[in-house]
């Protein structure tokens, strides 16, 4: 499973005119299938008055994605197809493309706009600001005061962020470690105690 991978930072737009048609491809962070749809309305909303605004979206990464398209009135496979095959050659999870044509007056043809709709998707692709999704699991850790601060200092180093403690009788401690870090951090944790520490994963 994939822990980590790279993602969109924020959102871009890039424009290419072709044969007098422009379009403007919006690109934009899509975690969920709900968000994508939102970044879609929000294109159109933006501009109503263009001819087609057609998307690809790639919800998740590697084997385990969601996608969708559409030609949202284009020739079928025109537009959504192509514009998919850009996002999937991409090495970028979690992302949504939307391709608003303004028609020009000059039939493209069906190569025509699968270029013109493969190459915006590269456009926007290329000045998209990217990020890493980091996978992260909780840590609940219990200590005694007397092994916490080496407690505290091996989940640090780990990787671990710790979100909350409290103190009573022990200590406990909740802990936001990168999934691929985890053994590693309950190891570290169980060296710098002495065995000591409870951990639960959750």
């Amino acid at each position: 499973m994939t822990t980590r991978y790279p993602i969109p930072a924020g959102q871009a737009r890039a424009t290419l005119t072709v044969a007098n048609s422009r379009f403007l491809a919006t690109a934009g962070p899509a975690p969920s299938v709900e968000v994508a749809r939102a970044l879609i309305a929000a294109v159109r909303a933006e501009m109503p008055d263009a001819s087609h605004h057609c998307y690809a979206y790639l919800v998740g990464y590697g084997a385990s994605v969601t996608a969708g398209m559409s030609d949202d009135g284009e020739p079928a496979g025109t537009a959504g197809r192509p514009m998919l095959a850009v996002l999937r050659g991409a090495n970028l999870g979690d992302v949504a493309v939307v391709v608003t044509r303004y028609f020009g007056g000059t039939l493209l043809g069906t190569g025509g706009l699968v270029r013109a709709y493969g190459d915006a998707t590269k456009a926007v692709l290329e000045v998209l600001p990217r990020t890493e999704r980091v996978e992260r699991r909780t840590l609940a850790v219990t200590v005694s005061y007397g092994v916490y601060a080496a407690a505290r200092r091996a989940l640090e180093t780990s990787g671990g962020t710790i979100t909350d403690e409290a103190f009573a009788a022990d200590v406990r401690m909740v802990v936001s470690v990168p999934a691929d870090q985890l053994a590693q951090a309950v190891a570290a944790l169980d060296e710098a105690t002495g065995g000591q520490a409870q951990v639960d994963v959750r």
